[in-house]
């Protein structure tokens, strides 16, 4: 019998001029860019949490505590990619991914294909498996002032 199980991950982090923005494993082109103690990518943090949720493991602040040097500028690409072996370990397999990126500017659309194209190997699953979305938060918030940029992500992970 196939269990299946849901997670659900959230991620926000500052903005500010002279970083880099880099969102779902790339960088893209913006005046202002993400400040955290990794690469502060938004939408790959969320997902580790929905991934570490499902498998019922610890936050993404557990395995990669932010006071760890090891983890200073870190590409999170390779810390979805050890989320990934750490599901793997409790015998989990992703089915599909669907997330949301919430940032006023920039325009998003442009980028999802290789956001997706990157993605895809890490989580051991297609593109087609993979939803990213993006929005805007009308202006409303920290997110509408451009202080700031979060992510949401949804995860079904499968054990046969």
């Amino acid at each position: 019998m196939m269990k299946i199980r849901v997670g659900f991950g959230f991620d926000v982090h500052p903005l500010k001029d002279g970083y880099t923005l880099t969102l779902g494993g790339i960088v893209i082109p913006h005046e202002k860019g993400a400040v955290g103690h990794s690469d502060a990518d938004v939408l790959i943090h969320a997902m580790c949490d929905a991934l570490l949720g499902a498998a019922g493991l610890k936050d993404i602040g557990y395995y990669f505590p932010d006071t760890s040097n090891e983890f200073k500028g870190i590409d999170s690409k390779i810390l979805l990619a050890r989320v990934v072996e750490l599901i793997s370990e409790k015998g989990f397999t992703v089915g599909n991914m669907d997330a949301s990126l919430v940032l006023e500017r920039p325009k998003i659309n442009p980028f999802i294909d290789q956001m997706k194209a990157i993605l895809a190997p890490i989580l051991r699953i297609t593109e087609d498996d993979i939803s990213i979305k993006a929005t805007t938060n009308e202006k409303l918030g920290y997110v509408g002032r451009e202080d700031g940029v979060c992510a949401y992500a949804v995860v079904l992970i499968e054990k046969n």
